[in-house]
């Protein structure tokens, strides 16, 4: 995160909390960022504890939050994505800055005194983040009522065997009693949790985080991908996946991303959105989807 992201944040900040109401895309003009940013900002004003309403349409304003929140220090928590930006923006400072160990030192007290637990933006979702909380606890099955399926478009029941949560407690990693495979689950999508008291874990040693790219796609990593990116493209990439930084090097006025890719679909809708931005250097199951893609639009 770099000085004219700050800026871009606060000057938001300031034109959601007006007079006056915008829609996300007259806020992206009005920064010159993309609506994707925009979007990518409110959710983490949301995740900070601010309040947000959704006026009508895509009009959001900052709202003052209610008395019966907590205070805003104790709301801050951060995400792996967010913890690597802001210490990226930290160790960036010259070591002489005298502001940098007091800001390090703050930011540890906050951070070692947060619990994400305690403050889910849905009281439906924190139902159901205590409920999988004493199931992964107590070593418990539990029933997900009525969770919808954005693989197979169904709704119905899941029995599962939940047995640890992503950084931010978006998703929940479960043993599916179903077919027999480990699979992230979206809290969000969960009308309600049941925990299953009578049914013990009776799959433990198949239970297995796999891994997640930085597309946040999660599976066993099964091919690496390099690709050549624009400075559009690249700064795309860096405001909508932070961590994808970690992989991209300068070469010339282009930038090389090389990274492994745990599911194809992530960096496939990417790249699909970016046609003349993006060359792809390495990947063939990358190559394969996006003609598979333009196969289905041709359909449209």
């Amino acid at each position: 995160m770099d000085q004219p992201k700050i800026e871009r944040v606060l000057r938001l900040m300031s034109l959601m909390s007006g007079s006056v109401e915008y829609t996300v895309e007259q806020l992206a003009d009005k920064l010159d960022t993309s609506y994707r940013s925009i979007y990518r900002y409110i959710d983490t004003f949301k995740q900070s504890g601010f309040a947000v309403e959704k006026i009508h349409g895509n009009v959001y304003r900052l709202a003052k939050l209610s008395p019966k929140y907590p205070d805003l220090d104790k709301l801050v928590h951060f995400s792996e994505e967010e913890a690597y930006l802001v210490n990226h923006l930290i160790d960036r400072l010259d070591p002489t800055n005298a502001l940098k160990a007091g800001l390090q030192r703050k930011l540890a007290a906050i951070y070692s005194s947060t619990s994400i637990a305690d403050y889910i933006d849905k009281q439906s979702n924190a139902a159901n983040v205590e409920a999988l909380s004493r199931a992964v606890r107590e070593q418990k099955a539990v029933r997900l009522i009525r969770y919808e399926s954005g693989h197979s478009g169904q709704v119905r029941d899941r029995e599962v065997e939940p047995f640890g949560f992503t950084t931010n407690y978006i998703d929940v990693w479960a043993y599916d009693l179903g077919d027999g495979h480990n699979k992230i689950f979206k809290i969000s999508r969960m009308e309600e949790v049941e925990v299953l008291d009578e049914r013990d874990w009776a799959h433990e040693a198949e239970h297995e985080r796999l891994g997640m790219d930085v597309f946040r796609m999660a599976g066993r990593e099964e091919f690496r991908v390099r690709l050549r990116l624009s400075m559009k493209a690249k700064n795309l990439l860096v405001e909508e996946y932070p961590l994808a930084e970690r992989d991209l090097t300068p070469e010339g006025e282009a930038w090389i991303l090389n990274t492994g890719i745990s599911a194809v679909a992530g960096v496939g809708r990417f790249v699909a959105g970016l046609a003349g931005e993006v060359e792809i250097l390495e990947g063939e199951p990358l190559r394969a989807y996006l003609h598979e893609y333009a196969e289905k639009l041709k359909k449209i």
